[in-house]
Order: structure tokens, then C-alpha cells, then sequence
């Protein structure tokens, strides 16, 4: 691993930006993973020298202190064509199954399937006496930047339902796909990329990044990170599973933290939760989803839609969502009214341009 400079080990007060915890194992491996056809940032390469030693600058203004803080996940570049992409390390202690899941829906037939929105496995690497480390491509959380309008929303919605109603036809429950496992593609959005720690920042750190607004430029939404996710065999019947909890933890069935239950139903409560917690109950306009997301999240799983059913009702209201609401922007419940008129005007105006250019008022990707 790279040295720091001697007087920053000596005077760690002034020090804000040291490579520590999972960075340190990352920073071990950049020669093998280089060799591999990856390169990592340049605070992870041997002789690494911060470069804010000697200047007024801090560590968290400058691109090489950016550390990446995600336990098994670290940014890169793949080396062949300049591709950003992220890298997951794959724990054997943490069970196989992750591989298994990707590897299947990024083979054909699966993998070309348009209603597929699992993030598709780029490459696996294997160094020696380590466990595989996956590579995908980098993506944005769903929301960042947020959701504009209700017809942004309705893609979105559209997108992961499908998604997940695909797992479900070849059987595999995600169990986790709650809304740190759901992700935009930028290739559209943001086709200078974007700094894989600082996504407000532009790739060399030195401006804030150039993006475009999904109705401009409509974005895919890919599900992530199959740790948790199990296939199981239709010939035997509905599965009953153990509860594993993951970054949602309250969905009924699993309170008890014993009860096996069918974790197919769990996943639809999760979506259900998603809308109902991060749009329902914090901005205005939502009533149109009611209906749909109170079945979502019945407390009796047995009594939920399936995937199918979501995605049916679902594709029922969208057809009777009108153009001016697909078109309105989404606001927050309690909007002070001055930032809310402002808002609305700054919105409207970009409206009339996305109205003149012919843009759908729900953006779909091609």
C-alpha cells in the first residue's frame, strides 16, 4: 500500500483524507486489478502523494480525497475503452448466490429480454487466493437528482415493476429491491460521466457536473445487488422461505423475525413501500396511486396483488393519467408558497421548451 508523506503521519490533526477501513484492501490490489484491465483512482496507486499537501486546499475540495465509503464496492475505469464501472467484492461467507443471480440474467436468452432491468454483469474478475470481485457498469441512485414530474414518476414505476414482475416469471425473488437497490442508467443524463463519489462534481473534480432532466433525456432503471435473492423451484409448490431483512424492515410477515413465509409477496410490499414512504407521505399529488399501493401493503401478504396484477393495474392508471398532470412538477406537502411559486414558474418555463421540442410527457427510453 501507498506511504503518506512523513509529516502528515506526524501530524495527524491536519489530517483529513487517509486511505482507512475497506479502502485499504483496494489500494492492495490496484497492481492486480490494473493487470486485469481496471485502474483505479489515482489515491488508490502505488506512491500515492495527497495533493493537497502544501496547500490551502482541504482534502474534501480535492478529487484524490474523495474516498469511497461502500464496504465491498470501489469506482473505476475499465482500462479498454475508458468505461467507468464499479467493482463488488463477492464475501464466500456471504453466500454464493449473488454470482448465480447475476450470472443468469445476463445470459441469453434472459439477458436481451426487454422487460430485464437487472443491472447486467459487465465482467468477473479472479485474483489469486481472493473471492470474485464483479464488475458492472456505474450508475446513480433512482432518485438523484429527483424525480421532476408524475410522468417521470410513471416511468420510473413502470420500469422497476417490470423489472421485478421478470424476476418473478423466471423465478427469482429479489427480497431486497427497496430503494438503495434501485438505480438510474446516467449514459443519457450525464454523457460526460460524473465523479463516482462527489456525484454532484463533474469526473476530474473540477466543476459541478452537466446533466440533463429525464423528460430531455429519459433514463433506464436497473435493479442491484442480489445477496439476498434466491430462485426457487415452481414444481414445488409456493416457497417458504427464512425472513431476511434488508434495507427495508417493515414489512409484516417478517416481525417476528421466524415465521417462514413466501418472499415473492414481500417483494411487492416492498415496492408498495417505496412509493408510499418516499412519495405518498412527503410531497402532494399522489392520490392516483392509492388505491394500487394500500393493496401493495396489506399486512396479510396472501391478500397482495402479484406482479402481474401491479404491473396490469398499474399500466391502467398510467393510460389515464392526462398530459397536464404528467406533466406537473412534483412538490413537496408543505412548501412554503414564495419557493413554491418560484418553483412552479422555473418549472412551467421548461415545460414550454419540452413542449416545443416534442418531448413525451412520459419519457420513455428507447
Amino acid at each position: 500500500m501507498s506511504q503518506l508523506p512523513l509529516d502528515f503521519l506526524e501530524n495527524p490533526s491536519g489530517w483529513h483524507g487517509e486511505i482507512a477501513g475497506p479502502e485499504t484492501w483496494w489500494a492492495q490490489k490496484q497492481v492486480a486489478l490494473e493487470h486485469a484491465g481496471y485502474m483505479l483512482r489515482s489515491r488508490y496507486r502505488p506512491g500515492w502523494k495527497p495533493s493537497w499537501v502544501g496547500t490551502n486546499k482541504d482534502a474534501f475540495d480535492s478529487e484524490d480525497g474523495q474516498s469511497q465509503a461502500l464496504r465491498l464496492c470501489m469506482d473505476a475505469t475499465r482500462i479498454s475503452d475508458g468505461r467507468p464501472v464499479m467493482l463488488k467484492r463477492l464475501l464466500s461467507k456471504e453466500g454464493p448466490y449473488e454470482l448465480q443471480i447475476n450470472r443468469l440474467f445476463s445470459t441469453e436468452p434472459l439477458s436481451s429480454d426487454p422487460r430485464n432491468r437487472c443491472a447486467p454483469l459487465l465482467d468477473v474478475i479472479e485474483l489469486p487466493d481472493e473471492d470474485p470481485i464483479m464488475v458492472h457498469s456505474l450508475l446513480r441512485p433512482f432518485d438523484n437528482p429527483p424525480l421532476q414530474t408524475y410522468g417521470e414518476f410513471i416511468t420510473f414505476f413502470a420500469q422497476i415493476c417490470e423489472g421485478v414482475q421478470f424476476m418473478h416469471s423466471n423465478n427469482v425473488a429479489h427480497r431486497d429491491c427497496t430503494w438503495q437497490n434501485i438505480m438510474l442508467d446516467p449514459t443519457n443524463m450525464y454523457p460526460d460521466s460524473f465523479h463516482p463519489v462527489a456525484l454532484g462534481r463533474s469526473k476530474d473534480f473540477r466543476h459541478k457536473v452537466k446533466w440533463y432532466s429525464r423528460t430531455r433525456r429519459p433514463t433506464r432503471y436497473l435493479l442491484i445487488d442480489f445477496g439476498l435473492s434466491r430462485r426457487y423451484d415452481p414444481a414445488t409448490g409456493p416457497p417458504l422461505d427464512d425472513p431476511i431483512q434488508g434495507g427495508d424492515r417493515s414489512a409484516p410477515e417478517h416481525q417476528d423475525g421466524k415465521t417462514r413465509c413466501n418472499p415473492f409477496p414481500t417483494d411487492v410490499y416492498y415496492l408498495g413501500n417505496l412509493v408510499r414512504r418516499h412519495y405518498m407521505q412527503i410531497y402532494k399529488g399522489f392520490e392516483f396511486m392509492e388505491p394500487l399501493i394500500t393493496d401493495m401493503v396489506q399486512e396479510d401478504a396472501g391478500k397482495r396483488p402479484n406482479m402481474d396484477e401491479v404491473v396490469s393495474r398499474f399500466s391502467e392508471i398510467k393510460s389515464k393519467l392526462g398530459t397536464w398532470k404528467s406533466r406537473s412538477r412534483i412538490a413537496r406537502q408543505h412548501e412554503v408558497w414564495p419557493v413554491a411559486a418560484w418553483r412552479s414558474v422555473s418549472h412551467w418555463y421548461r415545460t414550454v421548451g419540452y413542449v416545443v421540442g416534442r418531448k413525451a410527457a412520459i419519457p420513455e427510453p428507447n
